[in-house]
């Protein structure tokens, strides 16, 4: 059984072998993989130890004291949190070793290929067709708000297979080659100035069929297993007390005193204690995770997450006056990733109106979890039973 004492001596032996301070740090990451150290939890020769999940902390806070690198998670959150689960929970032992060492160290960025024009809520409703073609399939349809699609290697695709059944039973998923000459990325630029989304066009796109994940027609449940996992990625990651879009705002509030009133400092108050719970709530989600997956727990989390992002960066903007209408820069950029604490109020405030939409909309998620969690009533669905070929579109 490893442990904590056991984890301690393996990173030691790592950083004897591999001192940060002169070691490239692609090659320090690689050998963390290589011994374990990357998610002690996934299986051994696959960047772990099938150690338990709550010991990574461990090995993380060893690593970070001696100042080693990491692998910028912001730029292939995509990645981490939800190709890499789903992936070793549908994959095969050659997709499994062939794609998670190079997606945990960095040197292959994924997307998500999922939301499509006419299927962003509805996502089962999905039209993009792939057609079976001897050993490969041929996929051919549209994709959008796809993050990070412009810098990705990879991306965790689901398409049509059949449409003669109903349309979540007609659904296959992948793993698409974005260097393939049939995909085609377009920026989106959004509120902010910014291109961090993506639309994508797929013509004639070969796919493997050993690139598949999952049986055919089975895409759905698979794709659950990324969504799930999306939802506590974005909503139940790792924050220090006044971490996330808490910190800006009360800093300005202490440094900056005749900005204050009174009313300003009571709803500051209780948007502090909301995310201090949000916080400590999603401590307890990924202590639940210990024991199994992630199931719809993670559609509350990221509703809270969404909601308090935008109600502490409006509160932020009032807060500065007339400076919080100020604006850094309007320059068409394609990021590798957002960084909602890095730049100013302005940013937060226009940024944060996509994380109700991102992720899941707020109109989804509140479903789920009544349906989900709660245990009420389902919507009606008429369509339920009917062949996607005969949906109205």
């Amino acid at each position: 059984m490893t442990d904590a004492a056991e984890l301690r001596r393996r990173t030691a032996e790592l950083l004897a072998a591999h001192p940060p301070a002169g070691t490239d740090p692609l090659d320090f990451l690689r050998a963390r993989f290589d011994a374990g150290l990357a998610w002690v939890h996934y299986p051994e020769g696959l960047g772990g130890l099938g150690a338990p999940r709550s010991l990574q902390a461990v090995v993380d806070a060893e690593l970070e004291a001696a100042g080693a690198p990491d692998n910028d998670p912001r730029r292939i959150g995509i990645g981490l949190g939800m190709a890499a689960p789903t992936i070793l929970q549908y994959g095969t032992e050659e997709q499994k070793r062939r794609f998670l060492p190079p997606l945990w160290t960095g040197e292959e960025v994924w997307c998500q290929l999922f939301s499509e024009p006419g299927a962003g809520s509805d996502l089962a409703a999905l039209g993009t067709r792939a057609v079976r073609e001897g050993e490969d399939w041929v996929v051919t349809g549209q994709k959008v708000w796809t993050s990070s699609a412009h810098v990705a290697r990879w991306a965790i695709l689901i398409a049509r297979t059949d449409p003669d059944v109903p349309k979540h039973r007609g659904i296959t998923y992948f793993v698409c080659d974005m260097t393939d000459p049939g995909v085609e990325v377009r920026p989106l630029r959004q509120i902010t100035g910014e291109a961090e989304f993506n639309e994508v066009f797929l013509t004639g796109v070969r796919i493997p069929d050993a690139h598949r994940l999952g049986e055919v027609g089975d895409g759905w449940r698979v794709a659950q297993t990324t969504l799930n996992n999306e939802r506590v990625a974005i909503g139940g990651m790792r924050l220090p007390r006044e971490g996330g879009m808490i910190g800006p705002a009360a800093r300005t509030w202490r440094e900056r005193p005749g900005l204050r009133t009174h009313d300003l400092h009571q709803r500051l108050l209780k948007l502090w204690v909301e995310a201090e719970v949000s916080r400590l709530t999603a401590e307890r989600l990924r202590q639940q995770l210990v024991a199994g997956q992630p199931g719809p727990e993670g559609a509350g989390m990221k509703l809270a997450f969404a909601r308090l992002n935008q109600e502490i960066s409006g509160l932020e903007v009032e807060l500065l006056g007339e400076e919080g209408l100020s604006y850094d820069d309007w320059t068409m950029r394609r990021p590798d990733f957002v960084d909602f604490t890095g730049r100013e109020a302005g940013y937060r405030y226009l940024r944060s109106k996509g994380n109700s939409i991102e992720g899941g909309t707020t109109e989804v998620l509140l479903n789920i979890v009544a349906e989900r969690v709660l245990g009420l009533p389902t919507e009606p669905r008429t369509d339920k039973d009917v062949a996607w070929k005969d949906l109205a579109r």
